[in-house]
């Protein structure tokens, strides 16, 4: 048991009348993970009557009861959570007995402060994988199954609190069989908000360049599995947003991929029908192979074998790879269909957000793929595969989006308002304050493109409206000229730059829940500096009341100032200039 269980416990519940009522608020991840079905079965259990509801702050419950089987009924809610929910807080309180008659799940409160954890996408369960592909299920190949275990949650939610009416999925009225799994406690789909069938829910389509419906349903993942063998580059409809697909194999089909893409060098990543497949073209560790297997299966960088068969074009001159394993019933169909390794890229042209529209996706990657696997489910926001790697065998996390997006940080001391971080202009992210939660947007991207800046204004307003919040407070880079400082210094309220290595400092001391007074080494390339140069390379002393930078690489000049970043040869050449004159 955690230690805030034991704290939360510590305090017997203690009554001077044979029963009373015990009153539960409990906050973190526990929307969208069958806790409320959970509370229910647990209750019926106990046989203690009163009622659960989701709220906007979390989950309240109430039960009535003799104080010995609500001291048990307390100790099981932390201590029997479904898989994917997380407590983070629990508050008990004891009130005097209204008389219950029964347990009931209640209609969701959609009043008061929103600091409810959303939670990302989850993949397929293999419970639901089994229905897949089991030939007498009535969901056999159905490409959009899910449950309360799995299936999309940030990609379609549009509102708190987590109801479907509040999903994309409330345009798809659920058929008498599915309704009777939604409404019945005993089934792991009670609640699943995305629930559906072949009969209810969305359906895919095959398209070629000019929006004609070729195929649907089950034959055109079939025709779409041909083409891929075939050479073609197909751009699939998937859980966040847009792949692009080919054969990892045919070298010749990855290097048209790269032309349209205009990608020349960058490494691509693939997707594998199997584990043992990425087993048998890889190093894996058994932790990387549990972060593959992992609910969040993200991307993993793993060394590849020299003989692995596939094309070199898929990463030029690089010894690792970025593999990942399906995680919708659409892309484990197509992977059994296919058998073999595919690059799996993001629907985009370079420096662009991935797209996630069926009818913007015939002009913006009309010239890339040859043919479109779409579906009818909308996506609310894009969301990008995450990229992890594992380092002395703990997971480092690159790119942070599926899977791991909006989850929050906690904070010891939460901030007075509402504070937005805009990020920076590289691989930007966004945050957002709400009490002592920092909730974490998905990858942006690079802010070099118009299309990119329209989505990170987009995710900006997007985690407000969600949390429905407006910040009062913007923390930005200190470099005048990004696009994201502009976007704050040009918003009319209370704006802080920070220097971005101090910035980087302060998100290792968040992450890893330290405390100042600490020593921060950040080497991260470049970053505008407070006295007008560029640092690169720094030793960082934060303390409770001040900020020093107490050692740093000899500074030199750069021959074309930033282009020397795209440019190396122009640093060595300043460095020279600095030792030799």
């Amino acid at each position: 048991m955690s230690e805030k269980k034991k704290r939360i416990l510590a305090k017997p519940i203690m009554a001077d009348r044979a029963h009373q009522r015990l009153r539960l608020v409990i906050r973190g991840a526990v929307q969208g993970v069958g806790f409320r079905p959970f509370v229910y079965r647990l209750a019926q259990e106990l046989d203690v009557p009163g009622w659960v509801s989701n709220s906007t702050r979390g989950v309240f419950v109430e039960v009535e009861g003799d104080p010995v089987i609500l001291e048990k009924f307390l100790e099981r809610v932390q201590d029997e959570t479904p898989p994917r929910a997380h407590i983070q807080s629990l508050d008990h309180t004891l009130l005097d007995i209204v008389g219950y008659d029964g347990f009931e799940i209640r209609e969701s409160d959609s009043d008061g402060e929103k600091t409810v954890t959303v939670l990302p996408d989850i993949a397929t369960c293999p419970e639901c994988l089994a229905e897949v592909f089991d030939p007498k299920n009535r969901r056999y190949r159905y490409p959009f199954t899910n449950c309360t275990n799995c299936g999309p949650r940030y990609s379609i939610i549009e509102a708190l609190p987590y109801d479907r009416p509040n999903t994309t999925m409330r345009g798809f009225e659920m058929c008498p069989e599915c309704q009777t799994e939604y409404d019945d406690p005993s089934n792991r789909r009670f609640h699943a908000q995305p629930n559906a069938c072949p009969v209810c829910g969305p359906r895919i389509e095959l398209w070629d360049r000019e929006g004609k419906s070729l195929a649907v349903g089950n034959e055109a993942v079939e025709n779409v599995s041909k083409a891929i063998h075939d050479g073609a580059v197909v751009a699939l409809k998937g859980l966040g947003g847009f792949h692009l697909v080919v054969d990892a194999r045919n070298d010749e089909a990855v290097r048209r991929l790269r032309e349209r893409k205009h990608r020349d060098q960058k490494p691509l990543a693939l997707m594998y029908p199997t584990i043992e497949m990425i087993c048998d073209h890889c190093m894996v560790s058994d932790a990387e192979k549990r972060l593959l297997e992992s609910p969040e299966t993200p991307i993993v960088l793993l060394e590849r074998f020299p003989d692995a068969p596939i094309a070199d074009s898929i990463a030029p001159g690089n010894p690792y790879i970025g593999a990942m394993l399906p995680y919708t019933p659409l892309h484990h169909i197509l992977m059994r269909d296919l058998d073999t390794p595919v690059v799996a890229t993001s629907g985009n042209l370079s420096e662009e957000p991935i797209c996630i529209d069926e009818k913007e996706v015939l002009e913006r990657l009309g010239a890339i793929a040859d043919l479109f696997l779409v579906h009818n489910r909308p996506i609310t926001r894009h969301v990008d595969d995450s990229v992890t790697r594992v380092v002395a065998e703990r997971v480092m996390i690159l790119r942070r989006a599926r899977g791991y997006a909006p989850l929050p940080i906690m904070l010891s001391k939460p901030p007075t308002g509402t504070t937005l971080a805009v990020g920076g202009h590289l691989k930007n992210t966004v945050a957002l304050s709400v009490g002592n939660h920092v909730f974490l947007s998905q990858h942006v991207g690079d802010m070099s493109t118009h299309a990119a800046f329209g989505a990170f204004e987009r995710i900006t307003a997007d985690l407000q409206r969600l949390y429905d919040v407006t910040a009062d407070r913007i923390v930005c880079d200190s470099h005048p000229d990004y696009k994201t400082t502009r976007y704050a210094e040009e918003l009319p309220v209370q704006t802080q730059s920070v220097q971005h290595h101090f910035a980087h400092v302060f998100a290792c001391l968040a992450e890893n829940e330290l405390e100042p007074p600490v020593l921060g080494i950040s080497w991260d390339g470049t970053g505008y500096g407070e006295d007008g140069t560029v640092w690169g390379g720094e030793f960082l002393r934060v303390t409770p009341d001040s900020l020093e930078r107490a050692g740093h690489l000899r500074t030199f000049r750069l021959p074309g100032g930033e282009t020397a970043i795209r440019e190396p040869r122009r640093s060595a050449l300043g460095v020279l200039h600095e030792i030799f004159g």
